[in-house]
């Protein structure tokens, strides 16, 4: 086997001090190469441990549809990233492998980045096996020319192609991209936020040449905010019903905030936490619990910060025990997924005897969920100051994720006409 630790050592303790200038780009340039080759290699393993444990869960009787559970995110552990970004490798893996003969050919040599690579399947996604062979072929066949293009090239040839074999592919193409709009919310800098829209290109269009038109005619009439101050507050205003500028009555949608009681007091600014967006400062946290029409309060251990812990007889996840759930872990318990909570899951199944208690339950999101139930998932709560659990792959490879420390003694729920504290 390849001494690997070696070889991180070597480029890590590169003397880079004394390189000339002329030595430093061509080596820049070769360790983008070794990344290349790197990440490919991280593919050729991931397509070998699919089929793999494909196998195996064959072997074991495990039903077709359900031989692949799982196998994206021990990737995803691996690799230490998100399950969504695990299943684009997986896919990625198998594809270039089986389908892309070239293009992985390049990827292998350091021509293309993983990057590059996925663009070449994705713009190849809906035709037929041995068109999308065709297109390989005559875009990726001199690697050298594949490794010139600019993404942007490679697309459009790539695009083109795809149009002039199989026409009907594109259009069945748009018609998936047209059923997979959808609006996601995400931090920005500043305790700003990213609301992003996945539209038809009609109604994208549309949507933005509304906007532009109402900050055309404010501008125009000598209002002192920017185009793109007026354009946001119009989006605001036409979804809510409300002014933002004018209208501080509650936006009518539950916003979830946990925070200190000394925050809450002024005491300290030690910072907040909105469900689905993240920190927040103290400022505005009290901002928000400023118009607080109703107030519980319930604390938490003063020495370890854990929330109040809530136990059930019943199997399924109460409301309240999930509620609480999601405002203890606030994100998906495993590790490196960013995910927001979807599932109250028991961190030591039922079947097995695992209680329906806080101590067994754990927030995680749909993907992560499904993959914890494939076959030779194992988790366990383990003891510590926070809630923690060790999760055990098929593989033997454990991890272990703890609930996040509670800067938080208090919680804020904000309903229609109602917030519920946690202090």
């Amino acid at each position: 086997m390849i001494d690997v630790a070696e070889i991180q050592a070597q480029v890590r303790d590169l003397p880079t001090a004394a390189l000339s200038d002329v030595d430093r780009v061509d080596l820049i340039r070769s360790l983008e190469e070794l990344a290349c080759i790197v990440e490919a290699a991280q593919a050729a393993l991931t397509a070998d441990f699919a089929e793999s444990q494909v196998a195996k869960a064959k072997d074991a009787g495990v039903p077709a549809e359900r031989r692949t559970r799982g196998i994206a995110g021990q990737v995803a552990l691996a690799r230490r990233e998100s399950p969504h970004r695990g299943q684009r490798h997986l896919g990625l893996a198998m594809i270039l492998r089986d389908e892309l003969p070239y293009t992985w050919a390049a990827f292998r040599d350091g021509r293309i980045s993983e990057w590059k690579a996925t663009l070449m399947a994705r713009e190849t996604a809906c035709l037929a096996l041995e068109q999308r062979l065709e297109v390989d072929e005559r875009l990726a066949r001199d690697p050298q020319a594949l490794e010139a293009m600019g993404d942007r090239e490679l697309v459009g040839r790539a695009a083109q192609l795809a149009a002039e074999l199989d026409a009907a592919s594109v259009v069945e193409r748009r018609r998936r991209a047209e059923r997979e709009r959808r609006v996601t919310l995400r931090p920005a800098p500043d305790v700003m936020s990213q609301l992003s829209a996945l539209l038809p290109v009609k109604d994208g269009v549309a949507v933005y040449a509304a906007l532009k038109s109402a900050a055309d005619t404010a501008v125009g009439t000598g209002d002192p905010r920017t185009r793109g101050q007026v354009m946001a507050d119009t989006l605001v205003a036409r979804v809510t019903g409300r002014d933002p500028l004018t209208d501080d009555s509650d936006p009518g949608a539950t916003v979830n905030v946990v925070l200190p009681d000394t925050v809450l007091t002024g005491q300290t600014e030690a910072g907040a936490w909105v469900e689905g967006y993240g920190p927040i400062p103290g400022d505005l946290a009290r901002d928000l619990a400023a118009g607080a029409s109703w107030l519980r309060r319930l604390y938490a251990d003063a020495h370890t910060g854990a929330l109040v812990a809530m136990d059930s007889t019943r199997r399924l996840v109460p409301q309240g025990m999930a509620q609480f759930l999601r405002h203890r872990d606030r994100i998906c318990r495993t590790p490196w997924c960013d995910a927001p909570v979807r599932h109250a899951d028991h961190v030591e199944a039922v079947a097995d005897g695992g209680p329906t208690t806080t101590a067994n339950t754990q927030g995680l999101c749909q993907a992560c969920n499904h993959a914890k139930q494939a076959r030779g998932w194992t988790a366990r709560p383990r003891p510590g100051p926070h809630h923690t659990v060790a999760t055990t792959t098929p593989t033997g490879h454990t991890y272990t994720s703890t609930a996040p420390p509670a800067r938080t003694r208090t919680w804020v729920e904000v309903d229609p006409g109602t917030w519920t504290l946690i202090a």
